[in-house]
């Protein structure tokens, strides 16, 4: 290998560990916030393209279907459950939450879907598409199990994608699709060519993470995220809703998802079932950061990013193997050196 082919090698690396490090973040975040890790997390992302994809050709999304079940069934839990607590005058609230606000969604986006729109509006409006199907799954599957062990949680969550996948295929289809990159442009640096779009998914990395952090230090809703995610007891007690904590948790995970999806599907075609492996590679980076640091998430995701890199150039065919090799050291290494708090000890 020349130094010229591990230079590419690494700059192709680095653009695919930076989708990666979204993910990854996201799920930290949700981990952090609901002590659920959030298997679906790449369905979400692949559930995005196959929403944009159907833009861009003219057809009408399965999101809206998708979207509009998702909160009738959300609306009937979330009312049965006040009916049963006898806080009845709390259900016209709620179902403004799960029932109208998610139609609102949809019938806004179906209305914009009758213009001609550019790429980053037709991009736009499936992230908006996609933001309230995580909340919605929140409330039919988690929040009633909120106070279950992880690995109850864990169990619950990895069935939650198989029935996704059963969704995506009855909504989406079965073909594969990749969408139009945000641009085609290329330049050149002696004697390597770099792809516009390939630092576009970078600074979309940095300048994401920039925003997350910024939104965790001066806004009220990120510093409650940080007060759940460090202790859920004390959050409680000072007068935090750990529900709405996670419900702002998942939307914010959501939306990373998301864009990380839309970066990726213009150089790799997307299934419906295509989510799983970009989920679970990210959670090897959120494994390295110990589901709990968001610098050391995304360093060890973008060392996922060049570990597939490198191994696809050796051999394509068994680059997937090397890089879940990578799991178990570190999964050994953080079983020996995992230090438990007091708050699990109680839980």
């Amino acid at each position: 290998m020349t130094n010229d082919i591990a230079a590419i090698l690494a700059v192709d690396g680095i653009a695919t560990g930076a989708i990666y490090v979204l993910v990854a973040i996201g799920t930290v975040l949700i981990f952090s916030v609901t002590r659920v890790i959030y298997i679906p997390f790449g369905d979400i992302a692949a559930f995005t393209v196959l929403t944009l994809a159907a833009i861009q050709t003219g057809h009408v999304p399965g999101t809206f279907g998708l979207v509009l079940v998702l909160a009738c069934l959300a609306s009937l839990i979330e009312v049965a459950s006040l009916w049963r607590a006898r806080r009845a005058r709390e259900i016209p609230r709620a179902l403004g939450f799960y029932l109208v606000l998610p139609a609102i969604i949809v019938g806004c986006a179906w209305i914009a879907l009758s213009f001609k729109l550019s790429m980053p509006l037709q991009a736009l409006i499936a992230l908006i598409l996609m933001a309230p199907i995580t909340p919605l799954l929140d409330r039919i599957v988690f929040r009633p199990i909120a106070d279950a062990s992880v690995l109850l949680l864990l169990i619950v969550s990895m069935a939650l994608h198989f029935a996704l996948i059963g969704l995506g295929l009855l909504f989406f289809g079965p073909e594969g699709v990749r969408t139009e990159p945000i641009t085609s442009a290329s330049f050149e640096v002696g004697p390597m060519q770099f792809s516009v779009q390939s630092l576009i998914i970078v600074a979309a990395a940095l300048i994401l993470s920039v925003a997350l952090f910024l939104f965790f230090d001066l806004t009220l809703p990120g510093k409650s995220l940080r007060a759940t995610a460090m202790n859920r007891t004390g959050a409680r007690l000072m007068g935090i809703r750990p529900a709405r904590a996670g419900t702002i948790a998942y939307i914010v995970g959501s939306l990373m998802a998301g864009v990380s999806g839309i970066l990726i599907a213009p150089v790799n075609t997307i299934f419906y079932d295509s989510g799983f492996l970009l989920g679970l590679k990210a959670f090897i980076g959120a494994i390295i950061g110990g589901m709990a640091s968001y610098p050391a998430t995304a360093l060890g995701a973008v060392l996922v990013g060049l570990l597939e890199s490198f191994a696809s150039f050796q051999s394509s065919a068994l680059k997937d193997v090397i890089v879940f090799s990578l799991l178990i050291p570190i999964l050994l290494w953080r079983s020996l050196s995992q230090v438990h708090s007091e708050e699990e000890v109680e839980e």
